[in-house]
């Protein structure tokens, strides 16, 4: 499928707002050195400590002000503290520098927007769901919130910019055999989630497909957008390793079960 011509104007755009982003994670990598949040390295770290990729994202990692957060980052740090576990942060942008770093053994643990998959469950080893989310369509709207694509049946004929590896593309052959229609797909290896929303707001691309938590958290952002059309059922998000490492899944999914269990019990309170 030929790719969409993006203007230069726009590209240069994008690339300021990309290496703003680049310029954070530096900040990142300097300031919070006692927090153990490190760039990739191509030798993993040995001994007892775990290499952690980690996704930037509204629940993975992100950062304000000052502070670093996200959910699942958070949660890790709780799980750390309680079974003793020696984690190093890894920052990535994309699900498949992710995945590529999993299977060479850069990282050890994947925390990422990774639905539980068939496909994803075969290859590799799954925790316990961290949390629920879904794939939106996202689209722009003109100043009536008027768009194009009003439910899955409109999607026959467009081309949908998804990330590298993601487990939306399965979805969306499967979309593409229900309505009858093809349904095109250009894979992103260089952007992220964030990215290609931004890419979708300043019309270098019509069509991109993210996941809900990331969509939502960038709504905002921007008025000329539509997120309204879910792709995907709602699915589970685990973390993932790699199938010889069960030992340490089996760990992960125990201190998992138990943060959460005093969660809940903390909002009985």
């Amino acid at each position: 499928m030929r790719r969409l011509s993006r203007k230069p104007n726009l590209r240069i755009l994008l690339y300021f707002i990309l290496l703003a982003g680049v310029i954070i994670a530096m900040s990142l990598l300097k300031n919070r050195g006692s927090e153990n949040l490190e760039k990739p390295q191509p030798i993993e770290s040995g001994g007892d400590t775990l290499d952690v990729g980690i996704e930037y994202g509204p629940m993975t990692l992100y950062r304000e002000g000052d502070t670093l957060g996200g959910y699942s980052y958070d949660l890790l740090r709780q799980i750390a503290s309680i079974g003793n576990l020696k984690l190093k942060f890894h920052p990535i942008v994309t699900i498949s520098e992710a995945l590529e770093g999993l299977r060479s053994g850069r990282f050890d643990i994947i925390v990422g927007s990774v639905p539980q998959t068939v496909a994803v469950s075969e290859e590799f080893a799954v925790t316990e769901p961290i949390y629920l989310d879904k794939q939106l369509l996202v689209q722009r709207a003109d100043s009536s919130k008027h768009y194009f694509v009003a439910s899955q049946l409109d999607l026959g004929g467009k081309t949908l910019h998804v990330l590298s590896d993601s487990p939306a593309i399965e979805r969306i052959r499967a979309m593409s055999s229900e309505i009858g229609d093809t349904i095109y797909t250009v894979e992103e290896h260089e952007y992220g989630n964030e990215q290609l929303v931004i890419l979708v707001a300043t019309g270098e691309i019509d069509y991109a497909v993210v996941n809900e938590k990331t969509a939502l958290a960038m709504e905002g952002k921007f008025d000329n957008l539509d997120m309204g059309t879910a792709v995907s059922f709602n699915q589970f998000q685990p973390w993932l390793l790699r199938r010889e490492d069960s030992v340490i899944c089996n760990r992960l999914d125990s201190l998992i079960v138990r943060v959460k269990a005093a969660e809940v019990n903390q909002h009985k309170k």
